[in-house]
């Protein structure tokens, strides 16, 4: 049987070569020269549940309508396979499963057989994807967060018909060398296991969700066309810089044109060629919520390429958001446009009921009303990279992102070897290439967790953030530890230190009494030994919605107020010197693997998984406004009544503020809350 399991094994690994990147990934968007077709909606689905998991390539299901190889189920995109049915065996099948749809699409596409390109594509598929197109293999792609596509336009000018059949097939399978890892441990005691029984060991602790996650469209572009763009954004005194470039794919006989407009439409700058600098007096810039009374202020940069040949002429149009911020990071603080800006945030998952990672509308607009409710201004992709949709509106909001790539869970040794490596560096330049011109990521971070004290983890690390610096130079970079600070091989290389500690939870359990010495010392060791300004990236404790108990105890919501409430006290004390943040763990309670300290889940959530509050929130909330507000004590911050919202509560402060500013003045503030 482990030969048999070698041989998929291999197939996973074989189609998994790792490539560099080749060309742009812009989001998909209508416009006068693009259009697009959402995918999304009920695919044909088929779990490859023979005891190799091989039967779905042996009988080359792909090359036939997928009904015709056996029983099939109707499977929404984007979603997770794993809760959408009452099969328990699909809740936590680990292999290959099978997607299919018949897609009619505009004849127009492929009625001029020379101006146009037709492009496929998937914004993740966790984790092994493989596609085909009318039977026909047109790309795959390693890594479960991350888009990917194929170019699509032979394959469709050459039907007869304005239709065609998609085929994706994924595998959820982690091994020592995926990002996330994980392996697979088969169990051979046929007295205490049936035959061919295995199981799926992960190193991180929420659910293996798989499938199809996030929308599959298709969109067509000219065939000579615009294929990425970059933007670095400066500021000097009231004038924004933006620094573009813009390639071009296709054909090197072209020219381009920019425009930048503001917000209602108006030209603020024009520029030619395919590279300069627009400058913008006056510039409105991208602030975070809450350090502006006009946060997440975004331009849009209108790209246009032109170009004629012997036979045609090509126009392609994009429209590119662009915030106009800078970052930089000190030895105490972290400023965002020249100013201190403190991370008062959430960690967070892509995790629902019934749907589990897929993407969702009415959560995601949820979760951003939480959010401002909660007067949060960051938060992090734990444990890898969220919805570009997600990251719209961050952007959008003033949200700030530390950008985590799926590096969670590095712990055994072979994780840190070459083909672990030369993997982590391409998934570092996809994410980059992804949401580099995001001002809403001020920092990526390269991993979660790993075994950092291992001799293995100091060449592993330094190379991994040397890379992503090389391919991004504006942004810091780092990673999120909980190894000592006298012995992690890889903090000597981060632009901030970022630390996880539960004191009195996963150990002195139930000892509220040690948080604040443990947790000051801790700061301190870091601060001394690596002189670089420290975020608490995780803290927090389990509590069960309607547990009680006074005195507090674990699990109730009374203890999690507690754990709080003594970290508050010494991130207050820090935040004067070197803390530059605090990211609560976790948003809403989660999906685990089942095991004996998780029921139903993580329970660290200040809000359950169905987004209702638990006590902690209100005790993050009035400290989140106290500190929107610039105060220093609750006993200065105004009452927040249960019906105030955020937005309305900020305009208060920022109307306080400026008149205070204004006090000596006989000047009225120039803005509309006042």
């Amino acid at each position: 049987m482990a030969a048999s399991w070698s041989c998929w094994a291999l197939l996973l690994v074989s189609s998994g070569i790792t490539h560099a990147l080749d060309g742009g990934m812009l989001y998909p968007r209508d416009t006068p020269t693009r259009e697009m077709k959402e995918l999304n909606g009920i695919w044909s689905f088929r779990a490859d549940k023979s005891l190799q998991r091989d039967e779905g390539f042996q009988k080359q299901w792909y090359k036939r309508p997928l009904r015709e190889t056996g029983p099939v189920i109707d499977m929404p995109v984007p979603a997770s396979y794993n809760d959408i049915t009452q099969d328990i065996t699909l809740r936590d099948f680990v292999g290959w499963v099978w997607y299919e749809k018949d897609v009619i699409f505009p004849s127009r596409w492929v009625e001029d057989k020379s101006s146009s390109r037709i492009v496929l594509r998937i914004g993740s598929a966790h984790y092994f994807s493989i596609v085909w197109v009318n039977g026909v293999l047109v790309t795959q792609h390693e890594g479960g967060h991350l888009p990917f596509e194929a170019n699509i336009t032979s394959l469709l000018k050459s039907s007869a018909d304005s239709s065609c059949r998609i085929t994706i097939a994924v595998n959820n399978t982690l091994t020592p060398h995926t990002l996330p890892p994980g392996s697979i441990q088969f169990m051979s005691d046929s007295s205490m296991y049936p035959k061919g029984y295995f199981v799926q060991n992960i190193e991180f602790d929420f659910f293996n969700y798989a499938g199809i996650h996030r929308p599959v469209v298709m969109y067509t572009t000219p065939s000579i066309y615009i294929d990425d763009i970059t933007v670095i954004t400066d500021i000097q005194g009231d004038i924004g810089l933006v620094n573009y470039e813009v390639n071009v794919a296709g054909s090197d006989y072209y020219s381009v044109s920019v425009t930048l407009r503001d917000q209602e439409g108006q030209v603020a700058a024009m520029g030619l060629g395919s590279l300069g600098q627009l400058k913008v007096s006056n510039a409105n810039f991208w602030w975070p919520y809450m350090m502006s009374e006009n946060p997440g202020y975004q331009y849009t940069l209108e790209v246009k390429m032109t170009t004629d040949t012997e036979f045609n002429s090509f126009v392609d149009i994009y429209n590119l958001p662009v915030g106009i911020r800078t970052v930089k990071v000190s030895e105490t603080e972290f400023l965002i446009n020249g100013k201190p800006f403190y991370f008062h945030g959430v960690n967070k998952h892509e995790d629902y009921d019934v749907r589990g990672k897929g993407l969702d509308w009415p959560l995601i607009i949820k979760d951003f009303n939480l959010l401002k409710w909660l007067g949060a201004n960051s938060f992090r992709t734990s444990h890898y990279p969220y919805a570009e949709e997600i990251m719209d509106l961050c952007d959008k909001y003033g949200i700030v992102v530390i950008d985590e790539c799926p590096g969670v869970g590095i712990r055994l040794p072979e994780s840190f070897g070459n083909q672990s490596l030369q993997h982590h560096l391409v998934v570092m330049e996809e994410l980059v290439r992804r949401d580099k011109n995001r001002p809403s990521v001020v920092m990526w971070s390269v991993a979660n967790e790993p075994a950092s004290q291992l001799h293995l983890a100091g060449y592993y690390f330094k190379t991994v953030i040397a890379h992503t610096r090389e391919v991004d130079p504006t942004r810091p970079v780092t990673y999120v530890t909980n190894a000592r600070y006298d012995n992690d091989q890889g903090a000597p290389y981060v632009d901030v230190i970022c630390v996880n500690s539960y004191f009195s939870w996963y150990h002195d359990a139930g000892h509220l009494e040690v948080i604040q010495i443990q947790l000051t010392s801790e700061f301190e060791n870091w601060y001394e030994t690596h002189r670089k300004p420290i975020i608490q990236s995780e803290y927090g404790a389990d509590t069960i919605p309607g547990f009680h108990n006074d005195p507090p105890v674990m699990f109730t919501e009374e203890y999690q107020k507690m754990v709080l409430q003594n970290y508050h006290s010494v991130f207050d004390e820090k935040r004067k010197k070197y803390v530059i943040g605090e990211l609560i763990w976790n948003f809403a309670d989660f999906m685990t693997v089942q095991g004996v300290t998780r029921v139903v889940g993580n329970k660290k959530g200040i809000f359950t998984r169905q987004r209702q509050p638990k006590s902690s929130a209100f005790i993050l909330r009035d400290r989140y406004w106290k500190m929107a507000n610039g105060t220093t004590s609750f006993s200065q911050m105004p009452r927040l009544t249960d019906t105030l919202k955020g937005d309305e509560f900020l305009k208060e402060a920022m109307c306080r503020k400026h008149k205070t500013i204004t006090a000596s003045f006989s000047q009225k503030p120039e803005n509309g809350y006042c």
